[in-house]
């Protein structure tokens, strides 16, 4: 068979291939965005209870706010996923360092139990830490919500990973010159790591910002309620067919971390791409 036979023979089957690609892409983006689509949608186009007429607008997002405290829900989501975010880092960059640059007896067990935390689903640990939390009068506040969620293992292993990257002459030359560990940290190390700070405090606002599980077992007043807890006070209403009540509020929920996302792209990407390229 000629060269040019072969690759009339496999452009068919490379174009298949595309196309089969294509299909498939186009078929995941259509699961992943159509319940978004759906819920956006429902929530413009509520309905009215008494005559069933629909009434496209913005009154089911107004309700959201007449049913249930959104501001305060609203603050006490904020105030636990930053303070929560900025701990991981913290915690992550100090604890990465150590397992990076210092050598100590029994390092790669203690670090391997570290890891090996990431394997045991929260369901597990969440009756020992609540019966902890409580045992420190913590029971049913805000605390008990950031306190047990500010060491980080992934946060661990991914610093570990930037600091080890980094090469160990910075330190050299900075403690030549005076410097001592804290000072080697905090100047040196820690802003050349911020790629991957950026990563593990965007990754912590979008896993806290939409946690559910822990605040519902940790609290139970609902001035404590963090925002997805609170949301789950509007199902109330769908037995009277305001289902779009409902939706809004979860539309309403989803744009901090919509904003987060947008504006931590490229951080992320930035992160992501320099632990590649370590």
């Amino acid at each position: 068979m000629s060269t040019i036979d072969a690759v009339t023979t496999r452009s068919p089957l490379r174009r298949a291939g595309s196309a089969g690609k294509y299909a498939l892409l186009i078929v995941a983006a259509f699961f992943t965005i159509a319940p978004v689509a759906w819920t956006l949608i429902t929530a413009l186009t509520p309905s009215n209870i008494d005559t069933g007429a629909i009434e496209p607008g913005f009154g089911a997002f107004a309700d959201v706010f007449t049913k249930i405290p959104v501001w305060l829900y609203t603050w006490n989501s904020a105030l636990v996923t930053l303070l929560i975010a900025v701990g991981q880092m913290l915690s992550a960059a100090m604890a990465g360092y150590v397992f990076a640059r210092f050598e100590f007896r029994s390092k790669k067990v203690l670090f391997g139990l570290i890891l090996a935390t990431m394997m045991v689903p929260m369901q597990v640990t969440i009756v020992p830490v609540f019966m902890l939390v409580r045992g420190m009068g913590l029971a049913d506040t805000l605390l008990a919500l950031i306190i047990p969620m500010l060491p980080t293992a992934f946060g661990t292993f991914l610093m570990r990973q930037y600091f080890m990257g980094l090469p160990a002459e910075l330190a050299e030359a900075a403690e030549i010159d005076g410097a001592g560990p804290w000072k080697v940290f905090f100047s040196i190390y820690l802003p050349l790591a911020t790629p991957g700070l950026a990563i593990v405090g965007i990754l912590a606002f979008n896993y806290h910002w939409n946690e559910f599980f822990r605040p519902l077992i940790m609290t139970i007043s609902e001035q404590n309620f963090t925002l997805p807890l609170g949301l789950v006070t509007l199902q109330g209403n769908l037995g009277s067919g305001s289902v779009s009540t409902v939706l809004a509020g979860v539309i309403l929920s989803m744009v901090p971390a919509l904003l987060v996302f947008i504006f931590g792209q490229k951080p992320l990407r930035e992160g992501l791409t320099a632990g590649a390229g370590k």
